[in-house]
């Protein structure tokens, strides 16, 4: 996946860095298969990922727009992690939650979508934060996944 292999993308507007990134460290062989980024399948799906040099850029499908730029560092002796993330701060082209609600996206993006793992914590998290943020107790967890991701829920 490329950024002309898009037919539509426009760059983030309104950049403005992360401050909570995620802890995570990718394998080598991990971040090589991100750099092979990711191209939604249908409707459903709601990212696109490429990579340039040694960052992610996360593009909404629909849209085409930027939300995030995570920028990758390698580790000593084995792995990579992100070293920096810009996010649009636009409204009108993404609304904003929470720094922590943007770090999680940004993993669930990478770990979920791109490498296809299960990632159960981070979804109940992404449950957790969105539940607590909008003080709805009542949307079953599938549908904020979906909404946030594109995905459902494992099976």
């Amino acid at each position: 996946m490329t950024r002309s292999s898009l037919r539509r993308i426009s760059p983030i507007a309104a950049p403005m860095p992360l401050a909570v990134l995620p802890a995570r460290t990718w394998s080598d062989e991990q971040w090589k298969r991100i750099t092979l980024g990711y191209r939604a399948r249908d409707m459903d799906e709601k990212w696109n990922v490429f990579v340039e040099d040694e960052v992610a850029f996360l593009h909404r499908s629909w849209t085409g727009n930027g939300i995030y730029e995570a920028s990758f560092s390698p580790v000593p002796g084995d792995g990579w992690r992100i070293s920096t993330v810009v996010v649009e701060s636009d409204p009108s082209r993404y609304r904003r939650r929470s720094d922590q609600y943007d770090r999680l996206l940004v993993e669930l993006v990478l770990s979920g979508i791109v490498l296809g793992e299960p990632v159960v914590d981070l979804r109940a998290e992404l449950v957790a934060l969105t539940t607590q943020g909008s003080g709805r107790t009542d949307l079953p967890a599938g549908v904020i996944e979906h909404s946030a991701l594109g995905l459902r829920s494992p099976q």
